[in-house]
């Protein structure tokens, strides 16, 4: 576990959101604010000089922005990260240099202290180093190996692992997993290009299914099946789509 206080640094460019920042910081009395900062360029020379243990970074800066100040430091010298940013066009990205979460202006205190209590546990960790290898494994995967979900104010990453069913909704997909539904604003079609095929199967024009997450399989009517998950939850699968099943589900079938 690190000793001593952690040390932040706050990097945005409009002095009212640095002042949340500063004051959200001030009911923690594990952390000490090493600088503030309003540029990029500024930035830089903060964390090579005061060697910060967590920056509060903003995004879109004048001259350099929030990403180039990470290019600049090197990921030998990179300390944790938390972006703080009114867009969320980013999240994708953010997830690429590892940042530790991605605050969405205006944010709440409820949700400052998830992202601050996240990094308090990536500092106490072992080996930081480690982790982000694992990212990058991770990340030479052939096939999306996470959902970046945006839902009321939050961006979070969804495990394909965690996927159960995926069911489309217009140009849209809810996202069945966790105990839990997620709108992902991607086509069935298109998702469906980026999942691993020995993992998730279509068995309807409108659905996608995890393999593992399947229990049994019912017969019904003109050749169709009942796909019954884990959970319980019934889903048809088509005549259509049948094939898609009998290479793992023969017997059954």
């Amino acid at each position: 576990m690190k000793p001593g206080p952690i040390r932040v640094l706050i990097v945005d460019d409009e002095p009212l959101a640095r002042t949340a920042i500063r004051n959200m910081l001030r009911r923690h009395p594990e952390v000490e604010i090493a600088a503030e900062c309003e540029t990029g360029v500024e930035a830089i020379a903060a964390i090579e000089s005061a060697a910060p243990d967590l920056v509060f970074l903003d995004i879109q800066m004048p001259e350099v922005d929030g990403f180039g100040v990470l290019e600049a430091i090197g990921r030998q010298r990179l300390p944790r990260v938390i972006f703080v940013t009114a867009y969320d066009q980013y999240a994708v990205r953010a997830f690429e240099v590892h940042a530790l979460d991605y605050l969405l202006k205006p944010f709440d205190r409820e949700r400052f202290d998830a992202a601050l209590d996240r990094a308090r546990k990536e500092l106490a960790g072992s080996d930081w180093n480690e982790r982000v290898l694992d990212l990058l494994r991770e990340q030479r995967g052939e096939y999306l190996q996470r959902l970046i979900i945006r839902a009321q104010g939050r961006v979070f990453f969804l495990s394909s692992t965690e996927i159960d069913w995926i069911e489309a909704q217009g140009n849209y997909v809810n996202v069945h997993g966790g105990g839990a539904r997620h709108l992902f604003r991607e086509a069935i079609g298109s998702l469906e290009a980026k999942l691993d095929p020995r993992k998730f199967r279509r068995i309807h024009r409108s659905t996608i299914v995890n393999i593992d997450a399947i229990r049994e399989l019912r017969p019904c009517f003109h050749g169709d099946y009942e796909v019954v998950l884990r959970d319980g939850t019934e889903l048809r699968l088509s005549h259509r789509f049948r094939g898609n099943l009998e290479k793992d589900f023969l017997g059954a079938l």
